[in-house]
């Protein structure tokens, strides 16, 4: 497969992929889903405080979380989910610190991300440029000289869903 050349900031954040987050089940310690209860109707954005519900199809475990607040992981160490503060699926630990992310396609942006040699960021004058999710990762995982090791610690976060 042909890496891209170029990463153009889609301007994403982290609230743009916490509507379906994998993390360990408390339960089974296998893969575990955190999802709204009542799913988006097609052209609508879920607020933050919807209601959420923790489903493992292994071992059955279903729970509902209030849907009053939600704290977005910003510390070090492994990272844990928004609303119920079990420990992400797609994470692991690198010399520099954790890698995570929320979902396969979190993970895919900071992929295409991190391969990409040239990285375009957003315009000047966009409101969020300094908040996109690729303005905020770590500089580790920025700097070139880890690129190699950041794809393959990626791939092995990636066949853990298999």
């Amino acid at each position: 497969m042909l890496s891209p050349q170029r990463f153009r900031d889609a301007r994403h954040t982290k609230y743009h992929f916490i509507d379906h987050v994998l993390v360990r089940c408390p339960k089974c310690a296998g893969i575990a889903h955190v999802a709204p209860v009542a799913p988006a109707v097609e052209g609508e954005v879920l607020s933050v405080f919807t209601r959420r519900r923790l489903i493992c199809r292994a071992c059955g475990l279903s729970r509902e979380a209030a849907g009053r607040g939600f704290r977005l992981f910003r510390g070090r160490g492994e990272a844990i989910d928004p609303y119920f503060g079990l420990p992400l699926w797609l994470q692991t630990e690198m010399r520099h610190g954790w890698l995570w992310a929320y979902n396969p396609e979190h993970l895919e942006l900071i992929r295409k991300f991190v391969q990409a040699p040239l990285r375009e960021r957003a315009p000047w004058d966009a409101q969020v440029k300094k908040m996109t999710l690729v303005a905020r990762l770590p500089t580790w995982i920025k700097s070139a000289k880890n690129r190699d090791e950041v794809l393959r610690a990626i791939d092995r976060i990636r066949s853990s869903l298999t």
